[in-house]
């Protein structure tokens, strides 16, 4: 009984074929066309923040009396793989890190059970704590930002117009959400004097009660008259500001109206908690996040639609500025790589012309669009998107998916040459090598398996490299078994067997195959001498890699800058914006600058996946600089860290470039922990002497922060009750004057706006004013201040962190002229050294890109045992012998020597991209070897000698293995200019290279050793 047969089922059903051909290539391009398309991979953000307020309170009763009780419960998760947290006065801010094991499909659920365990200890908080809150969006991203000015209109107008664009910009199919950036929320200010209202004798809760009992919505009743229902409304509600003023106040037997003894003003909240600017001027800002599963391009031009017709409606003087567009990146970025994967088709088309003829090269060169159109009809399905990852997996594809291809039509034009005809030569490939192809497909997709089962954020940014690669590997395999034969039945022609002396039936006696059977030869008697040497290159391969720099992921090169400026913890928002302006009128004329985005009190939102985004803070300022390209970016940069260096004495500025991959933030990284915040202060300050050491490390600071100014009034009690006062009358008199306080709620519109109550400008903000505040006591009288309490000027911690409830210092810094694992390592010996000398229960971690790494790599190597068990299962099943099995693992390490040669001579970095490019390449390697090995069985079954066996085999497999091997490696070549993927190109390339020469000289020599073949003569 004959053995089924693909390719002779393909020439027998050929009209079949042909329909699928062009089914599944339309089927193709309708998939490409439709396919979503991102600037970077979805990755899930396993982050919550977790905040808690608790007015009035120091740093150290909040990290004692509350973040210490949430964080004592939140450690009760499983998930949870460390808690960070800062306490400041009245702040507790903990940020929830789970493990990167845990799937993204299971954060929702672990979040919730976050807000169920802190929702059931409640009620165990101090009285007067507010929250906890939750904001597990944290990963949302936020791709086009829109910052809206304008001139000759009040910010209140301005922020009417911006409502009607956020309405307008909601009905966008693509949009899932609007948020509004640095907004600033209308008040109504009813400002009172103490000395006024003294002399007066007003009470001031005579005004508040007066403001709260006017301005209410209260049922008046319902009137039944006969058939109709009618329902009474009462008024009183404020309806302007002047109606606030003129209302009626009674003190002491007098009527007064508000306004005379208050100044009632229309305002905005003061002092603002956040601002943005763009181009130096103030701005309302709109960020705009992207459904699931929507279209960004469509979403793009959806936009721009309703900014033109914004604009066109918008009065002269409003103007709405784009400050990121994601659909114009994620265009670019496409077309960037289709022009790569472009590039790349074309240097595969060389090289099959070139080495195969014209007829030949056509079959192939047919191949390869089928496969690709058949890949992106898998990705359609899969929901696989266009995006950095996966269009650089597809480049990276190309150069292996026509090795079958290539393998099938060059078998199938050896035999036409041989005098065969057309079908049984289509036929012969699937018989022949079929299976063995197959499983070399299989152990080339293997070796992507470790990035498609690493349990980290890293490996869910790259999963889409496994996916691509082994759906296109698979696919090419079925077109060169199905498809090929096909399309070589029809193109090839046949040939009498009298002119089968030229093309594929290669003369292994003459010219350079004469030269490499002598090399062979030589090889094989001198074994000991071959495999010595190829141990040697192996052992100084690991030690070049000694000098090769480290990296976690290289920089984008997208244009934009992130500029950081953190002023002392004591600082105002005021003093922020100023810091914040000078800047910005700095690189205002900058000409390789094109817009400044500047935010206060707050940081960008995530525009752009992997940005490293920080939390509000007022002392905290942040520029998002667009530049003109990569190039002028590096100048730009150059030039705001000398400005820092020259003009902003009192801010710690950092420049950096966006990122690749996870966010990291601050490459080095060192954390000090220890039960007590005091000891740790020595502690930090060796570790940032030992960093400031090191010549590439820039800008050593940490997260401790100086110790804030406090004014505290010590109540003298016995005079307090005397008076019939109580330090809680006395605290809520000081916070509702200086801080103010919320009565009630002016409605206009859909606008709800708070009325606040407080003291006028001069006695709220001088401090020398306060021992002169009046007190309230009864009957119209007051008594001051300092009658009653002493005012004692101190300090406190203005805050405290901590890491899993341990106090913990963080030493930061940047790295110039180096990668940041590189530096890690060489200042890690002096910084062990401290370590050994620390009491028990005080540490110090790395952390950074260093730990980044360190965690991503050891997912990967956590699966990698589980591909090699599949891979020996794959050789087992197709070579059905442990020796031969052993021999083709033995040639995978044989890339790692062209890998380190060609890293450690260019200086390019090996970081987690490369370090997936050489994972996989052991699969590319042992492929071959596989091809090799069948052959040589196969010419022992023919009755060959051994020695015979392996030199006509290796001959034999020489073109096919050599033309595959360079399909991959030039169709590297657009990918080595890429910031991202040129160091796994790079990788590839040289070990590929390496490996094949090697493999098709050491595989010989180890397989006659094995098989126990002796040595010839000379």
């Amino acid at each position: 009984m004959s053995t089924f047969n693909l390719s002779g089922w393909a020439i027998r059903h050929q009209q079949i074929v042909f329909f699928l051909i062009l089914l599944l290539s339309a089927s193709g391009i309708y998939a490409y066309l439709h396919l979503g398309q991102m600037e970077d991979p979805a990755f899930t953000v396993k982050a919550m923040v977790v905040q808690a307020n608790w007015p009035g309170a120091s740093a150290d009763d909040v990290a004692q009396q509350v973040t210490d009780r949430l964080e004592r419960k939140l450690q009760e998760v499983a998930e949870v793989d460390y808690l960070t947290s800062y306490s400041k006065p009245g702040v507790a801010q903990i940020t929830v890190i789970l493990r990167e094991s845990v799937p993204a499909a299971r954060v929702p659920a672990v979040w919730y059970q976050v807000r169920k365990k802190l929702d059931d200890i409640q009620n165990t908080l101090p009285q007067g704590v507010q929250g906890p809150f939750f904001n597990d969006e944290f990963g949302d991203t936020f791709g086009n930002l829109y910052a809206f000015t304008s001139d000759g209109f009040t910010y209140a107008e301005l922020r009417r117009y911006v409502d009607q664009a956020r309405d307008e910009f909601l009905r966008v199919g693509d949009v899932s959400k609007v948020q509004y950036l640095g907004v600033q929320d209308e008040k109504v200010f009813v400002e009172t004097s103490t000395a006024k209202l003294s002399t007066l004798g007003i009470d001031p809760r005579v005004i508040e009660d007066a403001l709260r009992s006017t301005n209410v919505v209260v049922p008046g009743g319902i009137v039944e008259a006969g058939e109709q229902r009618v329902a009474l409304r009462i008024s009183g509600e404020f309806d302007s500001v002047e109606a606030i003023a003129n209302i009626g106040i009674q003190a002491n037997g007098r009527n007064f109206r508000l306004g005379d003894v208050a100044t009632v003003t229309r305002g905005f909240v003061d002092p603002p908690t956040s601002k943005m600017h763009y181009d130096g001027k103030d701005a309302i800002g709109l960020a705009i996040a992207m459904r699931d599963g929507g279209d960004v391009l469509r979403m793009g031009r959806d936009l721009d639609a309703a900014v033109a017709r914004m604009r066109a409606a918008l009065p002269v003087g409003v103007e709405i500025h784009a400050v990121s567009n994601q659909p114009a990146v994620v265009a670019e970025s496409v077309h960037e790589f289709t022009k790569s994967l472009g590039e790349a088709i074309v240097i595969v088309l060389i090289v099959s012309f070139a080495s195969l003829g014209w007829r030949t090269g056509i079959v192939v060169a047919l191949s390869i669009p089928l496969v690709l159109a058949m890949t992106f009809l898998a990705m359609y399905a899969l929901g696989i998107d266009l995006q950095r990852i996966s269009l650089g997996a597809l480049i990276i594809a190309l150069g292996l998916l026509v090795d079958d291809a290539i393998i099938a039509v060059e078998m199938m034009a050896l035999k036409l040459e041989q005098g065969w005809d057309r079908a049984r030569a289509a036929t012969f490939a699937y018989t022949a090598t079929a299976f063995p192809m197959l499983t070399g497909t299989l152990i080339t997709a293997a070796g992507f398996l470790p990035v498609g089962l690493a349990k980290s954020g890293a490996g869910e940014y790259t999963i889409s490299i496994f996916q691509v690669v082994g759906i296109a590997l698979l696919l090419s395999w079925l077109v060169a078994v199905v498809f090929t034969p096909y399309l070589g039945f029809k193109l090839l022609p046949e040939m009498k067997t009298d002119v089968a002396h030229g093309g594929h039936a290669v003369d292994h006696e003459r010219g350079f195959y004469a030269l490499f059977r002598r090399l062979l030869d030589a090889c094989l008697r001198h074994r000991a001498l071959v495999l010595g040497t190829t141990l040697a290159l192996f052992i100084g391969a690991i030690g070049l890699f000694s000098a090769v720099p480290q990296q976690f992921f290289p920089a984008s090169s997208r244009p934009e800058l992130m500029v950081d400026l953190w002023l002392p913890e004591a600082a105002s928002i005021a003093a922020t914006e100023a810091a914040v302006g000078k800047l910005e009128a700095a690189l205002k004329h900058d000409p390789d600058v094109v817009a400044v985005t500047g935010y206060v009190g707050m940081g960008s939102p995530r525009f752009y996946l992997p940005l490293d985004v920080q939390l509000p803070n007022t002392n905290f300022g942040q520029l998002m600089v667009m530049t003109r390209g990569e190039e002028p970016r590096e100048q730009v940069l150059a030039r705001i860290e000398a400005l820092f260096k020259r003009d902003f004495p009192n801010v710690r500025g950092r420049v950096a470039r966006l990122e690749n991959g996870p966010p990291v933030g601050y490459p080095v990284k060192l954390r000090i922990s220890g039960p007590d915040p005091q000891k740790l202060l020595p502690i930090v300050a060796q570790v940032q002497a030992i960093l400031r050491a090191d010549p590439a490390i820039r800008d050593v600071n940490s997260d401790l922060g100086e110790r804030l100014q406090t004014a505290r009034l010590t109540v003298d009690q016995d005079k307090a009750r005397a008076l019939g006062i109580s330090s809680k009358q006395i605290a809520d008199a000081t916070q509702n004057s200086l801080s103010g306080l919320s009565i009630t709620q002016y409605r206009e519109g859909d606008q709800l706006i708070d009325v606040v109550a407080r003291l006028t400008a001069d006695e709220r903000t001088d401090l020398d004013n306060l021992k002169d505040a009046k007190v309230y006591v009864r009957d119209g009288k007051f008594v001051a201040l300092s009658q009653v309490a002493r005012i004692d000027l101190g300090s406190e911690h203005s805050i405290l962190w901590r890491r899993n409830r341990l106090p913990t210092v963080t030493v930061r810094a940047d790295v110039a002229g180096a990668q940041a694992p590189d530096v890690s390592a060489r200042v890690w010996p002096a910084i062990e050294k401290v370590a050994r000398t620390l009491p028990l229960g005080y540490r110090i971690e790395v952390g950074g890109a260093t730990e980044s790494s360190q965690t991503s790599q050891a997912s990967i190597a956590a699966v990698v045992p589980f591909a090699l068990a599949l891979i020996l299962v794959l050789l087992m099943l197709q070579l059905q012998n442990m020796k031969k099995m052993v021999l083709v693992l033995l040639t995978a390490p044989l890339g790692l020597i062209g890998v380190s040669g060609v890293l450690a001579v260019f200086q390019v970095p090996f970081g987690f991209v490369a370090m997936l490019g050489t994972i996989a390449l052991a699969g590319m390697i042992m492929r071959n070897s596989v091809i090799l090995i069948d052959q040589i069985d196969q010419d022992l079954a023919q009755g060959l000698a051994p020695r015979d066996a392996i030199i006509g085999s290796t001959l034999r497999r020489f073109r096919p293995i050599v033309l595959t091997a360079l399909a991959a490696i030039l169709a590297m070549i657009p990918l080595t200019s890429s910031t991202f993927w040129g160091p796994m190109a790079w990788a590839i390339m040289g070990g590929l290279t390496a490996a094949t020469l090697l493999t098709l000289i050491v595989l010989p020599v180890m397989v006659a050793v094995s098989y126990g073949v002796k040595e010839a003569t000379p």
